[in-house]
């Protein structure tokens, strides 16, 4: 049973592994192999030697997970996972996220067959686990990477507006002020700040590539910027005030959702409170009341 769970959790590692490495862009990779290439010259007969045992093994096993799970999901299911992959910021592409999904849930069904089979409660137990991680777990990950994302930015819209402002007061265009944030700035943000940047170099309107930010991001707060910033566009207002405001806003509503999380806490506290706190305070506390006790009755017969 050890060498069932060292197996599994070795290859889950190493599809992750491949599924981590095959999503580098073909760009990249290039790039890499010119400047290796001036280090040393590779013999014509040696090339697959010279690649790793991930590059000749895990990496067209992934390939090939990838083709068949493309082959088997829907297209709208692909476009979903593409979008919410974008929304998290990571550059995992959807068919290894699903070839790695498919593996290791197809991995613990034959797991808990194999236990059925031997009658092993620990077997059944590990492929149990490994079917929640496939199953349910990756989608799991992937909305609370999407959430974290989606609530750093919201922290940083704040700061983000008020230098929009400094730098359109300043004089410069929305445009070019856009551009001065990117470059003074980082952060999920400034990422898609940098996309509205390239979508209107590329001769994107203004307002299309505001519209296409809060579309892409879903957030309540960047779909209020970009529709604030549209309408000082189309009826001519100042755009510095209407920055100013936004920002003020946007510092309102997140010192009200810092209040809503705290009033929400002791409800949240209740429970790891009554199930895991309360039962050690009665241990405690009548364990030895109730030892007496016991003692004292043993004795009294």
């Amino acid at each position: 049973m050890l060498l069932l769970i060292i197996g599994m959790v070795a290859f889950a590692g190493g599809v992750f592994v491949a599924m981590e490495n095959a999503s580098v862009s073909r760009k990249q990779i290039q790039a890499n192999t010119k400047r290796a290439s001036s280090y040393a010259v590779i013999q014509p007969g040696n090339e697959e030697m010279a690649k790793s045992a991930n590059e000749r093994l895990l990496v067209p096993f992934m390939e090939r997970m990838s083709e068949i799970a493309v082959r088997m999901s829907p297209a709208g299911k692909r476009m979903e996972l593409q979008r919410k992959l974008r929304n998290a910021g990571t550059a995992v592409k959807p068919q290894s996220l699903l070839a790695f999904k498919g593996a290791v849930t197809l991995g613990g069904v034959g797991v808990i067959l194999l236990g059925a089979m031997a009658a092993s409660m620990p077997i059944l137990l590990i492929g149990l686990l490994f079917f929640i991680v496939g199953f349910m777990g990756v989608d799991f990950w992937l909305n609370g990477k999407i959430r974290r994302r989606r609530d750093e930015m919201e922290r940083a819209l704040p700061d983000t507006l008020d230098l929009l402002t400094v730098s359109v007061e300043a004089g410069l265009g929305f445009d070019a002020a856009v551009a001065k944030v990117c470059e003074k700035m980082e952060g999920p943000l400034i990422d898609e700040f940098e996309v509205v940047a390239r979508e209107i170099r590329v001769g994107e309107t203004r307002r299309q590539a505001l519209r296409n930010l809060g579309d892409r991001v879903e957030s309540d707060d960047l779909r209020s910027f970009a529709r604030s910033i549209i309408q000082a566009d189309e009826l001519g207002t100042s755009l510095g005030r209407t920055l100013k405001v936004q920002a003020d806003d946007m510092r309102v509503h997140r010192q009200l959702s810092a209040e809503e999380k705290a009033m929400k806490a002791p409800v949240k506290m209740l429970f790891p409170t009554v199930i895991f706190i309360f039962p050690a305070m009665f241990i405690v506390i009548l364990g030895p009341a109730f030892l007496n006790i016991m003692s004292s009755l043993a004795n009294a017969t």
